[in-house]
């Protein structure tokens, strides 16, 4: 073989390997694709707001109800809900992967799109720092893994100033309110919990065993918290925060300590989290005056 046909191969050979995707997802499955994926389905809306922030939003070919930030994602495609797709128009779109919500989509419609062979990443960070991981993995996925890595270093930079802040604070009892009918909580595995914790806060329904659980009234004059938070929807407060005001007993309400979050800052695993974590731990310096 001629020499230069020898460097040409090589150069190709080199470049395609170069090319190649090889990423193990959150489920442990390893994920091969031949080029960097350039048609991309996501299925959850914290996956949405993570490809934005690498720079991928204009790779998304569809996606799920309530995929609405950045607001340009507003105008991809829609697939359905997140527990309720439309497995035509997934294929349809001929993506190159779908990135799935491990906990969040319905497993047998997973499983229908993986038999039609179409390579489904499994995402579901569930600790803080999971999320840089996952921005680097979705560069990765992408190609563009510059892009990632400034982004990851960015969310660890600030995750780190707000551990260092806050570690040494004293302990305040935080009551956190995600719906009111019926009443519900989050227990010490949820990844607000860990919010919480990071700004020195003591979640008082942490041991509970649901992952959400429902509580009561009595539950909550029992343990008494310091502070309470409320998600609701959206930017604003929701109507049922001031129902508190008829339990002065509680220290929270009596010391008007009673406070609303959004919950896309909150709730959703992309960097947005730590703008809710500086709130929250805003929040509680306030409780922690005399």
């Amino acid at each position: 073989m001629p020499l230069w046909l020898c460097l040409l191969c090589s150069v190709w050979f080199w470049g395609a390997a170069w090319a190649a995707v090889d990423v193990v997802d959150d489920s442990g499955q390893r994920i091969r694709l031949a080029q960097p994926a350039q048609r991309i389905i996501s299925l959850a809306p914290h996956i949405t707001e993570l490809l934005y922030e690498i720079g991928a939003g204009e790779k998304i070919v569809g996606t799920v109800e309530y995929s609405d930030y950045p607001p340009d994602a507003k105008a991809i495609p829609r697939i359905g809900r997140h527990n309720a797709l439309d497995l035509e128009t997934v294929v349809m779109l001929k993506p190159d992967i779908v990135i799935a919500w491990q906990s969040g989509n319905p497993v047998h419609h997973v499983e229908k799109i993986m038999s039609l062979g179409i390579p489904v990443y499994f995402s579901e960070p569930v600790k803080l720092p999971d999320v840089a991981d996952t921005l680097k993995r979705f560069g990765q996925l992408a190609g563009l893994a510059a892009n990632a890595q400034q982004a990851q270093r960015q969310y660890i930079q600030r995750y780190q100033r707000l551990k260092q802040s806050n570690q040494h604070k004293s302990k305040v009892r935080v009551f956190y309110e995600i719906w009111n009918r019926p009443m519900m909580s989050i227990n010490g595995k949820h990844i607000v919990n860990e919010v919480i914790e990071l700004c020195g806060g003591d979640n008082v329904f942490k041991t509970l065993r649901p992952l959400t659980p429902t509580v009561d009234v009595e539950a909550v004059i029992k343990v008494d918290p310091e502070v309470i938070i409320a998600s609701g929807v959206g930017e604003a407060p929701p109507p049922w925060l001031g129902e508190w005001d008829a339990w002065p007993q509680i220290t929270a309400v009596k010391k008007r300590q009673v406070y609303h979050i959004n919950p896309d800052y909150i709730h959703r695993q992309t960097s947005r989290i730590l703008i809710g974590a500086e709130r929250l731990c805003a929040l509680l310096d306030k409780a922690r005056k005399p």
